[in-house]
């Protein structure tokens, strides 16, 4: 299959991946997880061990795939603190090994950190100093999207929601794609750390100035000034790749090298962030602040549910953005090898509700959007499904509960429950247009913008077709060997410090 095509469908695996070597017992891979020190841009002081997005194969993955990698250390970022205790035990030993301890002293102050664990007592949520949202919020969309704590207008015969034990996300939204009314949500406004959902923003933003069959050669520079540990597709220095190609690395593998790739085809990173900023206000997407064009963890770097929404909805509109954040698998360009002729491997999209696990279904009906991971943003994870004339948009945000693929389950629950009671439910709020269509309260600008928007929007979306995913098992490890695998790294890298 020629370079870049795409697969609806396939086996488990594919043969021509580049794959890391098989995890061993007590790794956390998850397509896979890769954790190291965080530079997540010039301007921001690295934070101790910070994990980065863990949704595709990262640069440090073949380097340290004997170590186990872990969860890290780093202190979170104001929009999003972690306050769990196995995080905190990680940057005890983090400290205690670059200050020079031996390793089994950090790795006791690993242990004993573990012991008073919540997650080793059994206990399924976070702590339960877990913060709060909030008490004002943006009222953009209604006055009760503001308002902390869980939102739904039930009628009579209306099935009820999931508990509080199902739905743990500190922030979550599910509102009708068409007509964007909410037909419920927590806290979705609350300002979170959003991890590579942000690429849907930078998707809106710069994918329509590039034609899909440009080519680009990638320069050194190009590639300059990822995060440690981000996620990558495998693009190569001075190697051509089409639009198409890049694209692709974006949606089915999250890979930060295709976003600084497409970033310098557009000017540089600075410039991106700059149009990304000013695309979210456009979109009346006040809670966002664009930091980092890839979503990697930064100070001040922040979203929210409704905004993601938001991002997803109008990329929706455009029929290349549908196509990628549909696509299960797809081969990619590789090396070159004799006579020019490039080999190709296979990638499938970390999106678990289209592609599966050994733990989830892809979920009927699935056609996107977009899932993260960091530190500092948890899980994320913003998807679009359709069930006979009705689509539905969900975005979750951070679920308390710690469980493999829980933000994806999660996810699959409030559509479960959508697609029951979207007539059933009074709408608590609306997913408005952008600012050249709605100013965010309720009126529209211009006699007919809003139908004709609203028009636009379902008839891209009525073009949105499923896509059946392929199935793949991987491995999750114990908290205790990846923390030790914390130990063993700051180690290894304090004595490659100066």
């Amino acid at each position: 299959m020629g370079s870049g095509s795409i697969r609806r469908s396939a086996g488990a695996l594919f043969r021509g991946v580049l794959s890391a070597p098989r995890a061993k017992a007590g790794t956390f891979t998850d397509v896979p997880t890769t954790f190291c020190a965080s530079t997540a841009s010039p301007a921001s002081p690295a934070s101790p061990l910070a994990a980065t997005d863990p949704t595709a194969l990262s640069a440090s993955a073949a380097a340290s795939a004997s170590a186990a990698p872990a969860a890290s250390g780093a202190p979170a970022t104001s929009a999003a603190p972690t306050s769990s205790a196995a995080p905190s035990a990680a940057g005890k030993a983090g400290r205690a090994a670059r200050n020079g301890f031996p390793l089994r002293t950090a790795a006791a102050l690993a242990a004993s950190g573990l012991l008073a664990s919540p997650l080793l007592a059994g206990t399924a949520h976070a702590d339960p100093k877990a913060p709060a949202p909030p008490s004002t919020m943006s009222q953009i969309g209604g006055g009760r999207l503001g308002t902390p704590g869980v939102q739904v207008a039930l009628r009579p015969g209306a099935p009820k929601l999931p508990g509080p034990d199902a739905l743990t996300a500190r922030s979550w939204i599910v509102s009708d794609a068409e007509s964007g009314k909410v037909l419920a949500a927590k806290n979705p406004h609350w300002r979170l750390a959003p991890a590579s959902t942000l690429k849907m923003l930078f998707a809106d933003t710069v994918m329509p100035k590039f034609p899909k069959n440009q080519k680009h050669t990638v320069k050194p520079a190009d590639l300059a000034g990822m995060g440690a540990g981000s996620s990558l597709v495998g693009i190569k220095e001075n190697l051509s790749y089409t639009v198409h190609d890049l694209w692709l690395g974006v949606f089915l593998r999250s890979g930060n090298d295709a976003v600084h790739t497409l970033s310098a085809m557009n000017g540089g990173t600075k410039t991106t962030v700059t149009q990304m900023q000013q695309r979210a206000k456009e979109l009346n997407a006040n809670d966002t602040h664009v930091v980092t064009p890839d979503g990697y963890d930064a100070p001040g770097q922040v979203s929210s549910a409704y905004d993601l929404s938001l991002f997803a909805r109008q990329g929706l509109r455009n029929a290349d953005f549908r196509e990628y954040c549909s696509t299960a698998s797809a081969q990619f360009p590789g090396d070159e090898g004799k006579g020019g002729k490039r080999a190709t491997f296979g990638i499938q999209n970390t999106n678990r509700l289209l592609s599966g696990d050994y733990d989830i279904k892809p979920y009927p009906g699935i056609a996107g959007v977009k899932n993260g991971s960091t530190t500092n943003a948890g899980s994320t994870f913003t998807g679009v499904a359709h069930r006979g004339d009705r689509k539905l948009l969900v975005t979750v945000m951070n679920p308390e509960k710690k469980e493999h693929n829980e933000a994806y389950k999660e996810a699959a629950k409030l559509l479960d429950w959508g697609f029951v009671a979207a007539d059933k439910v009074d709408p608590v709020g609306r997913l408005v247009g952008p600012r050249s269509e709605d100013d965010g309260t309720g009126a529209v600008k211009a006699k007919g913008k809003g139908k004709d928007a609203h028009e636009s929007t379902q008839a891209a979306l009525n073009s949105t077709g499923g896509a059946n995913g392929a199935w793949t098992a991987v491995g999750v490890g114990s908290g205790v060997l990846a923390l030790l695998g914390i130990v063993a790294f700051a180690v290894r890298r304090r004595r490659r410090l100066p």
